[in-house]
């Protein structure tokens, strides 16, 4: 079964000009709730309080999908999810050679080190923990995989392979994939940045690889380029693989254009609307 983890509210906010309100967040959250995806991103508490506040009353308002927050591998973020009363942690981690020397001038021994302990902090806490794999497509695979290997030893539940600088097209995301899932017995999820406009095409490259998570933002929001668009990736996924994902998808509408009014853009529905009557009129 397809899954949608949506990080509007995380990797979305980090898009160029985009600042929502604590109302715009609880609002998004819930819309999102109430499409049905599986799991919503809300945001990083390491942040400050103003993000703490919007993360405590999303997490008040009750809702179905589960609700995780992204952290780095220090303890620190780990306490401030906690504070705000998150069961979902998400820890990320660099695993290319370019985020750990040459971005925090670590070691590889660092990194794995550093996310045993946060693993095992967050457990301990009785979390369910997902590992992010930070520049996974630029990783030395060798590398990549015992980084995996460890999430998986230490009990996480996903391992999150990102396409942090959108690299990839759909063949090598399917061949990358491929090999990660035959050494793994870990679920993986598949987060694809927009920077050479292949988001989209390497998500659905992703479900032909076998990978059942998907990471999405509403209208492709996030930093630089964007993310996969969630409105595209449920489109594409019917349209190709006549696959249905289970959401209310008469919420679809009003979450892109509430949520691009919030980041003063035009709704990706809208705008995909648009596409479709140009080209049954011309």
């Amino acid at each position: 079964m397809l899954r949608i983890i949506d990080t509007t509210l995380r990797d979305g906010e980090q898009a160029p000009g985009v600042a929502f309100t604590l109302r715009e967040k609880v609002n998004i959250a819930r819309l999102l709730d109430w499409l049905g995806v599986y799991q919503i991103e809300v945001g990083i508490p390491i942040m400050g309080e103003l993000e703490q506040k919007a993360i405590r009353a999303i997490i008040r308002s009750n809702l179905k999908a589960r609700v995780s927050t992204w952290n780095r591998l220090l303890l620190a973020d780990i306490r401030a999810s906690l504070a705000c009363g998150v069961k979902d942690i998400h820890i990320s981690c660099p695993a290319s050679e370019i985020q750990i020397c040459y971005k925090l001038g670590r070691s590889r021994m660092w990194v794995l080190d550093c996310l045993k302990r946060a693993i095992r902090y967050a457990s301990d806490y009785g979390c369910r923990v997902t590992v992010g794999a930070e520049d996974a497509s630029r990783a030395d695979a060798s590398f990549l995989l015992d980084l995996a290997l460890l999430a998986q030893e230490m009990g996480a539940e996903r391992l999150r392979y990102c396409d942090t600088v959108g690299v990839l097209n759909p063949f090598t995301t399917v061949e990358r994939l491929d090999w990660l899932r035959s050494n793994l017995s870990l679920e993986i999820e598949f987060h694809g940045h927009n920077d050479f406009g292949m988001a989209t095409a390497n998500t659905l490259a992703a479900i032909k690889a076998g990978i059942c998570y998907l990471d999405t933002t509403v209208g492709g929001l996030g930093e630089r380029a964007g993310n996969a668009s969630l409105e595209e990736v449920v489109a594409a996924v019917q349209g190709v693989y006549g696959t249905e994902l289970g959401l209310e998808e008469r919420f679809l509408p009003l979450l892109s254009r509430h949520v691009a009014r919030a980041a003063r853009r035009m709704p990706c529905w809208s705008r995909r609307s648009m596409t479709v009557a140009c080209g049954e009129g011309c």
